[in-house]
């Protein structure tokens, strides 16, 4: 198959998901040995059929509305463990092995991460994926992603997904399509096939339409057509912040366990080790007075140093030990100012007193105590740890409370804080 009718993104997330051999060559030969990434002029893919693709190939990621080149998606994916500083480095020691034949695009935290979910097959959808050509709904592109995810061989975009009889279909499609349960359109499913008429029933409504106010959301589109024929936005996650200190009692490594599960281990034990070196965490969590029917997902990073000026009216928290070196490269310096702005959130020892400077800060930095750990059999886990998921309640109720205060909707987010 020529490489042109190949998707790019497609074929890495299917090779990722198949554990298939990716190979950087220099040669367009698919039989080409591998070389050194800042040697290469092709991208190998062995999975479903050994093709070579141009590694400076623009792809459907779209960043800055610029279309991201193979090299850095293929890059991110190989760095996808590492820290964003060390990325960064990573990067520019690339960039300059390259020297000038090429440049490695830098992504922002939550494009990265955007990205390698997408690759790993946690989430079907991007906000920075374009679909596939003449797939404007992305049925096609979805489709595809979700084969691709589970093995499957990833149909061509020259090919025609549908049922149309024009082009071909992938057997695993052909297979899905033929257990499909056929629908009828509205009129068959009111009135059988023959067309009925209901005009008559908007002068009924009309009576009633009229008294009712118009939803805020329906009433923008109705006085901007453009956005009519466009797709509602994704509400974006939420942020919180954590605190870099080593002395911080919740750190990357334990944070992830103690308000998804409302358990508190320390950051250095073995039941907290598989996050330490985590850059980045996403958590769910079901917020019932924002949106009960679907949980939220909150993205958790220890500092703001990929932010982009708008990631801050996303910021729902901040956790701090008290130490105001830590918010030196915040968008608010000044701690009193800070938490004007996002609620702070101080986790310390239960009976202890907590620092003077976060007594200093007021009523906007909460006050938590936990119990202090023991170490209790071999596991080293303490089963006594039952008033933990109280304080870890205590957190979420006031950064739900926050957020409805701030403009945080089912459907929406605040455009400032």
């Amino acid at each position: 198959m020529a490489s042109g009718d190949q998707d790019p993104l497609l074929l890495l997330r299917q090779s990722i998901a198949s554990g298939s051999t990716i190979l950087p060559t220099a040669s367009a030969d698919p039989s080409a040995p591998e070389v050194k990434l800042s040697q290469a002029t092709h991208l190998t893919f062995v999975t479903p059929s050994r093709v070579s693709l141009p590694i400076d190939t623009p792809t459907r990621f779209v960043s800055n509305d610029t279309p991201v080149d193979l090299r850095s998606i293929y890059f991110a994916w190989l760095n996808r463990e590492v820290a964003i500083p060390e990325y960064n480095t990573f990067a520019s020691q690339l960039n300059d092995e390259l020297g000038g034949k090429g440049q490695v695009r830098k992504f922002a935290f939550v494009e990265r991460l955007d990205l390698i979910t997408w690759l790993e097959g946690a989430s079907e959808e991007s906000e920075y994926i374009k679909p596939l050509a003449g797939d404007r709904d992305g049925t096609t592109s979805t489709a595809a992603a979700a084969l691709a995810s589970k093995g499957a061989a990833a149909p061509a975009i020259g090919a025609t997904v549908g049922r149309s009889g024009k082009g071909t279909v992938d057997p695993r499609l052909a297979v899905i399509y033929n257990s499909e349960r056929k629908m009828g359109d509205r009129n068959s499913v009111l009135r059988g096939i023959k067309p009925t008429d209901f005009s008559h029933v908007r002068k009924h409504a009309a009576q009633f339409m009229s008294k009712k106010p118009l939803h805020p959301s329906s009433s923008n589109i109705s006085n901007n057509p453009s956005l009519a024929t466009h797709q509602k936005p994704r509400r974006p996650d939420p942020i919180i912040l954590l605190s870099p200190s080593a002395s911080s009692l919740l750190r990357m490594s334990n944070i992830k366990s103690f308000l998804e599960s409302g358990q508190y281990v320390p950051p250095d034990s073995l039941a907290a080790s598989s996050s330490s070196g985590a850059s980045m965490l996403h958590i769910n969590r079901l917020m019932k007075e924002i949106d009960p029917n679907r949980p939220m997902r909150f993205i958790l990073v220890e500092g703001p140093e990929q932010f982009k000026p708008e990631y801050w009216s996303r910021v729902v928290a901040v956790f701090t030990t008290g130490q105001s070196w830590q918010f030196k490269n915040y968008k608010w310096s000044n701690p009193t100012e800070l938490f004007r702005h996002v609620p702070g959130i101080y986790v310390g020892w239960r009976g202890e007193q907590p620092p003077e400077s976060v007594r200093g800060w007021g009523h906007r930095v909460l006050n938590i105590g936990v119990d202090r750990w023991k170490e209790t059999g071999l596991t080293g886990m303490d089963s006594s740890r039952w008033r933990d998921r109280e304080a870890v309640e205590g957190i979420w109720k006031m950064i739900e409370s926050n957020m409805r205060s701030k403009g945080w909707r089912r459907d929406q987010a605040p455009s400032s804080i």
